[in-house]
């Protein structure tokens, strides 16, 4: 495929892109997914709208189109009449999900800039490699989080600074003219496993997730109010809260931080329709017996790790609405199999999204029959290319990105989750997936969360050792909830090792860090 002319000055991006062989092979099988060779996705998802409607809330304050339009330019300006910046050039921001973050992305992009995302959590350390990577130019930074990056060397731009600078620009900036497949976004991956890598999206990607599994799937309309609890350096918290609704000129309630609790009463006081977090808060919601305050939403979707068919099925009976549960990648920046309504199957992950094809590999890479576990591979208008790395190999194999999850997928085409490819526990030479001893775990009502994984055995080779947090006030005996999964999946799956713990380690979004309890273990 030949690049188009880029726009960047700075050709850092382009220089450290892999080779075209080492790509994925990408579809463009919707007519959707046609885009014009000079794009900026800044100006695609701003300008159509009416600038009086309402665009960013919080629970205090409201912009509309036309503020956040003005806000990104004047931020644009910033960094090009003060900063010296030239399209291509780097810019990290570290903020928690606020309007002005929202307005530095959009001001970063027009300018020609390439967004560096971080997560509000990220310590010193952290940050150190994410620069040594990315080579930002500058970093926007809120306030409040400023200590752990000025240890890094990064120039920093504090928002109080920013936001005095803005307020003498004339909010007037017109979009740099890139081309569809410029870098924009270096989004680093949340690092459940390993180093983290960064991953390079293009103008036209945050289109086409909007236009895959937003317009398909999700099916975001104008007069819908957006929230969630993902952060925004997240890229499922980019898109549900960003992208999908600015796409269709809706509405986004941007939250800082909030329980479980607290994000119920938010949802039900400002009538939100659409809602994207985590299957560690339905549950959450549901334990704390606020689950009714989520009845009147038309849409709720969960990411980042497998949802529980228990959780599935007490949130429908406890509010009626469908969760809408799917799998994506950082590398492939959202969504890219998932089903919505009647097109739910409770426990499975769904069906690819329109625009993405999928298939279940065996380690040479042939398709396996229907209802064998085996490498899920995915490929589409979306695809993995890291940054000057070479795990680029690992990922993308045949032209399919292989996302390092174990699925099966059965006779109507439906995908189920098994297990993260390295987390399949064979026992006694059977295959045992974690995830279906969770679930038979967490139906029991005296766990509030748990973890599975394969501790060695010298008999065995390996043997299921579960995590339990158990609820708040119980006291669940080992053996009971041993004889509770037998009764549940086949006697051999049950945990034959079992230990109660206070919480379980996640990373920044949430996502259980399995590694950090395998060696515990071992």
């Amino acid at each position: 495929m030949q690049l188009i002319r880029s726009a960047h000055v700075d050709t850092f991006c382009r220089d450290n892109l892999p080779d075209q062989d080492r790509w994925p092979q990408l579809l463009f099988t919707l007519p959707e997914l046609t885009y014009p060779d000079r794009l900026n996705c800044a100006s695609a998802l701003l300008d159509p709208v009416d600038p009086a409607r309402r665009c960013l809330l919080t629970t205090t304050q409201s912009w509309s189109y036309g503020d956040l339009r003005r806000r990104a330019d004047q931020v644009a300006q910033v960094l090009v009449e003060d900063f010296g910046l030239v399209p291509g050039n780097r810019v990290l921001l570290r903020a928690p999900n606020t309007p002005w973050l929202v307005a530095c992305w959009f001001g970063v992009v027009k300018a020609g800039g390439v967004v560096v995302s971080t997560m509000p959590l990220l310590r010193a350390a952290e940050l150190a490699k994410v620069c040594a990577l990315s080579t930002p130019s500058l970093a926007l930074c809120e306030d409040r989080l400023l200590d752990e990056l000025t240890a890094t060397g990064t120039a920093v731009l504090e928002f109080s600074e920013l936001i005095r600078r803005c307020d003498g620009k004339t909010g007037e900036f017109t979009a740099v003219d890139t081309a569809a497949d410029d870098v924009v976004l270096l989004a680093f991956t949340s690092g459940t496993t390993g180093s983290p890598k960064a991953t390079m999206h293009f103008h036209r990607d945050l289109l086409a997730i909007a236009d895959t599994f937003g317009r398909h799937v999700l099916r975001a309309e104008a007069e819908d109010l957006f929230t969630g609890t993902p952060p925004l350096a997240f890229t499922f918290g980019l898109g549900g809260l960003v992208i999908f609704p600015l796409r269709v000129g809706a509405a986004s309630l941007l939250v800082e931080r909030a329980s479980p609790t607290e994000l119920a009463e938010i949802i039900a006081a400002h009538g939100v329709s659409v809602v994207f977090t985590a299957p560690t808060a339905y549950r959450a919601v549901l334990a704390a017996g606020v689950a009714d305050k989520l009845s009147g939403v038309r849409r709720c979707v969960s990411a980042g790790e497998a949802l529980p068919a228990t959780v599935w099925q007490d949130f429908l009976e406890a509010t009626g609405v469908r969760i809408i549960e799917g799998i994506g990648a950082t590398e492939l920046l959202h969504i890219f199999i998932s089903a919505a309504d009647g097109d739910i199957r409770p426990g499975a992950t769904g069906r690819p999204v329109p625009g993405f094809e999928a298939a279940v590999l065996d380690a040479e890479g042939r398709p396996l029959p229907d209802g064998v576990p085996g490498r899920l591979a995915v490929r589409g208008p979306t695809g993995c290319r890291y940054l000057a790395d070479e795990r680029q190999l690992e990922y993308v194999q045949d032209g399919w990105n292989i996302t390092g999850d174990t699925y099966l997928r059965d006779a109507e085409g439906y995908y189920w989750y098994q297990a993260r490819s390295d987390d399949m526990i064979i026992s006694a030479g059977y295959n045992i997936a974690p995830a279906e001893v969770e679930d038979a775990l967490l139906a029991h009502p005296c766990v509030a969360e748990c973890a599975v994984v394969g501790a060695p055995d010298e008999q065995r080779g390996m043997r299921v050792h579960a995590f339990v947090v158990p609820v708040p006030g119980s006291s669940p005996e080992v053996v009971a909830l041993q004889e509770f999964v037998k009764q549940r999946i086949a006697p051999y799956k049950y945990p034959r090792t079992m230990e109660f713990v206070a919480e379980l380690p996640r990373t920044a979004t949430g996502k259980l860090q399995r590694f950090a309890l395998r060696e515990r273990v071992s």
